[in-house]
Order: C-alpha cells, then structure tokens, then sequence
C-alpha cells in the first residue's frame, strides 16, 4: 500500500496554517530518523517531514530496537528549536504532549508514560525518539550552547500486529487511514511546538501532567517505596520516598528509572 501524499496534505490543511512542510515519504528505510539527518545535510528546507511504511533499523530513546512492520507510523519530523541545551527535554516534552492531545481529539483516550512513552488502555501504543545537535561556532562568554536542529522521530502502532505490552488503533476506526494519523502527528507537534514558542513550558508542563499515567504510581528505589509525584521541566520525575518516620522527595532523571508496564 502506497502513502497517499494528496491524501496526506488533504488531512494536513484541516485547521490553522502550517508553514510550508517538506515532506519525504519512503516505502522502506533503516530509520526515518537517519534519513533525515542525510536529507539536513544536503540543505533540505524546514520543517522538514519523513515517513516511511517501514523501518529496518529502527530504534527507541534509549537505543532499544523498535519493531517496524508495515502497517505502523515511522515518522520524524525536523525544527530549528535554537533553544539551550538544558531546555531539550521541552521537545520530548511538547511533542508527546501535542500528539497524545491531537489523538484524544479523535475520541481515542490516549496518556502518557514518563518520559516518552504513549499509552492506550495502560498498554504501549508509541515512543518518540529525540535526536539534537547544537549549533556550531564560538559564542559570548556565559551563553548556553543552543540546539541548532532537532529530529523528533515517531512510532505508533495503527495496524500492525504487535507484541505485549503493546497496543495497535485497530479497535479505533476513527483513525481509518495512515495518511491520517501522518497529519494528525505532523500538525500536532507542529502546533505544540507553535504553542511552546508563545507560552513557554510552564502551561505545557500542566497539561503534561494531567495526562501522566505515571502520577500517583508506587515504585521501589534503592530499597525504598515511593510514589510519583509529578515530572519536571528538565525530565526529571520527583518523587516521594517512605522510610519509617520520614519522607523525603528526590529526583530522578530519564534513564535512571524504568517504570515498566503492568502485565
């Protein structure tokens, strides 16, 4: 089955304006994410968009393997954020959040796994993967080194079969075309995006929060038992922990901690 580009840009024009998107569709690549780090290099205009029916290569946050059979979205998606360096979890943050929105406008009740993670009936449905680099050049004493350009790759699960935890949109006939789910992502990284250049990430945050999965949940660390409290701006989870007489509350960044899913 062909990516319908008409079908896809048809989708895309339903709302506000976007700026003009660049888009590069492919029947199979190692990564989307690869690809469009080669097209970056070679002058391509942003935003920039790949997609592909399937991955060969494709990889997770955290450099595991991410399953890529037809029938799923690889997506990513290139910006110019030039925002500090400290500030990069804000992307992981806006995306996750502007997609999982973008989805519950389509009467699918999507949440959030911290830090990247996309749930669905308390199963994985997708992850986005971030890759940065900064900008390249002297700057100012005292200046933050800034992300010069950002590659958000996405995966979610339309129709492809998947293995536990996971979870497909199969049951969500709403969604009915890949081309769909394509522009329903595209516009709503790109409107967060928008958003958290206008707002900043304090309301982003919020909303974040309220759509956390993972708020209230117990977890053990080092032997204690905590409860989460709610993420941070920079990424990171705070928590509660409980010893015999006391509390104290502690941070813990992505990839220190994995929450897991419930079988």
């Amino acid at each position: 089955m062909n990516f319908d580009r008409d079908r896809f840009n048809a989708f895309l024009d339903r709302g506000e304006p976007l700026p003009p998107l660049s888009l590069h569709d492919f029947e199979m690549l190692d990564s989307t994410n690869t690809r469009l780090w080669q097209l970056l290099d070679r002058g391509i205009a942003l935003p920039a968009v790949a997609i592909a029916q399937r991955q060969t290569a494709g990889r997770g946050q955290w450099g595991r393997s991410w399953t890529s059979p037809p029938g799923g979205l690889y997506l990513s998606i290139a910006i110019a954020p030039q925002i500090a360096i400290a500030d990069s979890f804000h992307l992981t943050l806006y995306s996750a959040l502007g997609i999982a929105e973008g989805l519950r406008q389509q009467a699918i009740p999507v949440r959030l796994k911290w830090p990247n993670d996309l749930i669905l009936e308390g199963r994985k449905l997708g992850g986005i993967k971030l890759e940065t680099r900064l900008r390249s050049g002297s700057r100012s004493p005292g200046t933050a080194a800034q992300i010069a350009l950002a590659v958000i790759g996405v995966g979610i699960n339309w129709r492809n079969p998947v293995p536990e935890p996971g979870i497909n949109l199969q049951d969500y006939p709403a969604l009915d075309s890949l081309e769909m789910l394509a522009a329903i992502v595209t516009r709503s990284i790109l409107s967060a995006w928008e958003r958290y250049r206008r707002q900043g990430i304090v309301p982003l945050l919020s909303d974040y929060n309220n759509l956390l999965d993972s708020i209230g949940r117990n977890v053990i660390v080092d032997g204690y038992s905590g409860t989460v409290i709610a993420a941070e701006s920079t990424g990171a989870l705070r928590l509660r922990l409980h010893s015999t007489g006391a509390t104290a509350e502690i941070l813990k960044m992505p990839g220190t901690l994995s929450l897991g899913y419930d079988d």
